[in-house]
Protein backbone atom coordinates (compact mmCIF):
# COMPACT_ATOMS: atom_id res chain seq x y z
CA UNK A 1 0.00 0.00 0.00
CA UNK A 2 1.11 3.39 -1.12
CA UNK A 3 2.28 5.82 1.74
CA UNK A 4 2.42 9.06 -0.86
CA UNK A 5 1.99 12.40 0.31
CA UNK A 6 -1.79 12.23 -0.95
CA UNK A 7 -2.79 9.71 1.55
CA UNK A 8 -0.92 11.39 4.64
CA UNK A 9 -2.50 11.70 7.62
CA UNK A 10 -1.92 13.07 10.75
CA UNK A 11 -0.16 10.07 13.07
CA UNK A 12 -0.61 11.06 16.92
CA UNK A 13 0.57 8.71 19.79
CA UNK A 14 -1.41 8.99 23.58
CA UNK A 15 -0.14 7.18 26.60
CA UNK A 16 -0.09 7.56 30.20
CA UNK A 17 3.01 6.68 31.88
CA UNK A 18 4.38 6.52 35.48
CA UNK A 19 7.78 7.75 36.88
CA UNK A 20 9.51 4.70 35.06
CA UNK A 21 7.79 5.21 31.87
CA UNK A 22 5.76 2.29 32.96
CA UNK A 23 2.33 2.06 30.79
CA UNK A 24 1.01 -1.16 32.04
CA UNK A 25 1.42 -4.48 34.22
CA UNK A 26 0.12 -7.65 33.90
CA UNK A 27 -2.09 -6.92 31.03
CA UNK A 28 -4.06 -3.97 32.24
CA UNK A 29 -3.18 -0.69 33.80
CA UNK A 30 -1.56 -0.14 37.40
CA UNK A 31 -3.88 2.51 38.45
CA UNK A 32 -7.09 3.83 37.98
CA UNK A 33 -7.89 7.13 36.77
CA UNK A 34 -11.41 7.85 35.32
CA UNK A 35 -11.17 11.48 34.56
CA UNK A 36 -7.84 10.33 32.33
CA UNK A 37 -9.19 7.71 30.74
CA UNK A 38 -12.33 9.87 29.68
CA UNK A 39 -9.57 12.44 28.08
CA UNK A 40 -8.13 9.80 26.44
CA UNK A 41 -11.20 8.48 24.93
CA UNK A 42 -12.63 12.26 24.09
CA UNK A 43 -9.18 12.62 22.54
CA UNK A 44 -8.91 9.86 19.85
CA UNK A 45 -13.15 10.44 19.22
CA UNK A 46 -12.69 13.98 18.24
CA UNK A 47 -13.24 14.54 14.47
CA UNK A 48 -13.35 18.34 13.19
CA UNK A 49 -17.00 17.63 11.07
CA UNK A 50 -19.65 15.00 11.10
CA UNK A 51 -18.63 12.09 8.79
CA UNK A 52 -14.98 12.48 9.53
CA UNK A 53 -13.45 9.10 12.18
CA UNK A 54 -10.24 9.05 13.20
CA UNK A 55 -8.16 5.50 13.04
CA UNK A 56 -6.89 3.59 15.92
CA UNK A 57 -4.09 1.08 15.67
CA UNK A 58 -4.24 -1.66 18.91
CA UNK A 59 -1.63 -4.38 19.58
CA UNK A 60 -3.41 -7.22 20.11
CA UNK A 61 -2.53 -7.56 23.67
CA UNK A 62 -3.40 -3.48 24.17
CA UNK A 63 -6.58 -4.25 22.14
CA UNK A 64 -7.88 -7.39 24.54
CA UNK A 65 -6.64 -5.43 28.04
CA UNK A 66 -9.25 -3.14 27.17
CA UNK A 67 -11.93 -3.18 29.13
CA UNK A 68 -15.84 -4.32 27.15
CA UNK A 69 -17.42 -1.16 28.48
CA UNK A 70 -15.20 0.86 26.26
CA UNK A 71 -17.27 -0.56 22.90
CA UNK A 72 -19.13 0.21 20.77
CA UNK A 73 -16.79 3.96 20.18
CA UNK A 74 -17.98 6.87 18.40
CA UNK A 75 -16.34 8.33 14.99
CA UNK A 76 -13.27 5.45 15.66
CA UNK A 77 -12.44 2.40 13.23
CA UNK A 78 -10.32 0.09 15.16
CA UNK A 79 -6.89 -1.62 13.31
CA UNK A 80 -5.75 -4.40 15.33
CA UNK A 81 -2.14 -5.57 14.56
CA UNK A 82 -1.33 -9.42 15.11
CA UNK A 83 0.95 -12.00 13.25
CA UNK A 84 -1.19 -15.44 15.18
CA UNK A 85 -5.27 -13.84 14.57
CA UNK A 86 -6.49 -15.18 11.73
CA UNK A 87 -10.40 -13.24 12.53
CA UNK A 88 -10.75 -10.14 13.19
CA UNK A 89 -11.73 -9.35 16.92
CA UNK A 90 -14.95 -8.56 18.28
CA UNK A 91 -15.61 -4.78 18.14
CA UNK A 92 -12.30 -4.09 15.54
CA UNK A 93 -13.12 -3.64 11.93
CA UNK A 94 -9.21 -4.65 10.31
CA UNK A 95 -7.28 -6.71 11.27
CA UNK A 96 -3.54 -6.06 10.32
CA UNK A 97 -0.10 -7.94 10.16
CA UNK A 98 2.40 -5.13 10.72
CA UNK A 99 2.11 -1.14 11.29
CA UNK A 100 2.78 -0.42 7.84
CA UNK A 101 -0.17 -2.02 6.75
CA UNK A 102 -2.21 -0.46 9.11
CA UNK A 103 -1.61 3.09 8.63
CA UNK A 104 -1.38 1.94 4.27
CA UNK A 105 -5.57 1.47 4.95
CA UNK A 106 -5.73 5.02 4.69
CA UNK A 107 -4.91 4.76 0.82
CA UNK A 108 -7.66 2.40 0.35
CA UNK A 109 -10.85 3.95 -1.83
CA UNK A 110 -13.70 3.25 1.14
CA UNK A 111 -11.12 5.14 3.92
CA UNK A 112 -9.04 7.70 2.08
CA UNK A 113 -11.81 10.50 2.83
CA UNK A 114 -12.97 8.91 5.98
CA UNK A 115 -10.32 9.30 7.78
CA UNK A 116 -9.03 12.20 9.55
CA UNK A 117 -6.47 11.25 11.89
CA UNK A 118 -4.23 8.22 13.18
CA UNK A 119 -4.15 7.31 16.54
CA UNK A 120 -1.32 5.11 17.73
CA UNK A 121 -2.96 3.45 21.27
CA UNK A 122 -0.30 1.12 22.50
CA UNK A 123 1.66 -1.16 23.20
CA UNK A 124 5.31 -0.38 23.13
CA UNK A 125 6.22 -2.03 20.09
CA UNK A 126 3.85 0.16 18.22
CA UNK A 127 4.14 3.00 20.14
CA UNK A 128 8.30 2.57 18.97
CA UNK A 129 6.77 1.89 15.31
CA UNK A 130 4.46 5.02 15.93
CA UNK A 131 7.64 7.48 17.02
CA UNK A 132 9.49 6.57 13.90
CA UNK A 133 7.19 6.89 11.58
CA UNK A 134 7.53 9.98 9.21
CA UNK A 135 3.75 11.12 9.51
CA UNK A 136 4.09 11.44 13.28
CA UNK A 137 3.38 14.83 14.79
CA UNK A 138 2.09 14.96 17.92
CA UNK A 139 2.62 12.45 21.22
CA UNK A 140 -0.05 12.96 24.23
CA UNK A 141 1.68 11.71 27.18
CA UNK A 142 0.23 11.85 30.54
CA UNK A 143 2.86 11.76 33.24
CA UNK A 144 1.47 9.97 36.06
CA UNK A 145 3.18 11.42 39.09
CA UNK A 146 3.90 8.37 40.97
CA UNK A 147 5.88 4.75 40.78
CA UNK A 148 4.29 1.82 39.78
CA UNK A 149 5.13 -1.79 39.53
CA UNK A 150 5.28 -1.99 35.65
CA UNK A 151 5.79 -4.73 33.10
CA UNK A 152 5.49 -2.85 30.10
CA UNK A 153 7.22 0.76 29.31
CA UNK A 154 6.85 3.60 27.03
CA UNK A 155 9.73 4.12 24.66
CA UNK A 156 11.95 6.88 25.66
CA UNK A 157 11.29 10.00 23.83
CA UNK A 158 14.34 12.10 22.48
CA UNK A 159 13.73 14.95 23.54
CA UNK A 160 15.80 17.10 20.95
CA UNK A 161 12.61 15.96 18.10
CA UNK A 162 9.62 15.81 20.58
CA UNK A 163 9.60 19.39 21.82
CA UNK A 164 6.59 19.49 25.44
CA UNK A 165 3.96 22.40 24.60
CA UNK A 166 2.93 25.19 27.57
CA UNK A 167 -0.41 25.02 25.66
CA UNK A 168 -2.57 22.96 23.75
CA UNK A 169 -6.25 23.03 23.29
CA UNK A 170 -8.39 20.70 24.68
CA UNK A 171 -5.67 19.84 27.36
CA UNK A 172 -5.86 21.17 30.66
CA UNK A 173 -2.96 22.89 31.96
CA UNK A 174 -3.26 22.16 35.23
CA UNK A 175 -2.37 19.18 37.68
CA UNK A 176 -5.27 16.90 38.14
CA UNK A 177 -5.41 14.11 41.46
CA UNK A 178 -7.87 11.22 41.35
CA UNK A 179 -7.72 8.42 43.93
CA UNK A 180 -4.41 9.77 45.78
CA UNK A 181 -2.63 10.24 42.86
CA UNK A 182 -1.55 12.90 40.85
CA UNK A 183 -1.06 13.21 36.86
CA UNK A 184 -0.66 15.98 34.52
CA UNK A 185 -1.52 15.88 30.88
CA UNK A 186 1.30 16.89 28.27
CA UNK A 187 1.79 17.40 24.75
CA UNK A 188 5.09 16.95 22.83
CA UNK A 189 5.46 18.35 19.58
CA UNK A 190 7.98 16.46 16.63
CA UNK A 191 10.41 19.09 15.11
CA UNK A 192 13.42 17.39 12.73
CA UNK A 193 17.02 18.76 12.47
CA UNK A 194 18.93 20.13 9.60
CA UNK A 195 22.67 20.95 10.20
CA UNK A 196 21.89 21.76 13.93
CA UNK A 197 19.16 23.91 13.77
CA UNK A 198 15.50 22.93 14.39
CA UNK A 199 13.05 23.19 11.82
CA UNK A 200 9.09 22.53 12.57
CA UNK A 201 7.65 19.60 10.48
CA UNK A 202 4.76 20.39 8.34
Amino acid sequence: MSLDKENRRPLRLIAAACSNWGIGKNGGLPWHLPTEFKFFVDTVTRVSRAGKMNLLIWGKNCWYSNPESLFPMSDVVHVVLSKTLSDVPEHAHFLCRDFKAAVGLTSLPHIRDLVETIWVVGGHQVYKEGLEHPWCDLVYLTDVMADFNCDVFFPMLDRRIFIKQSRFPHVPDEIQEENGIKYKFQVFKKQIYRSGDAVMTE
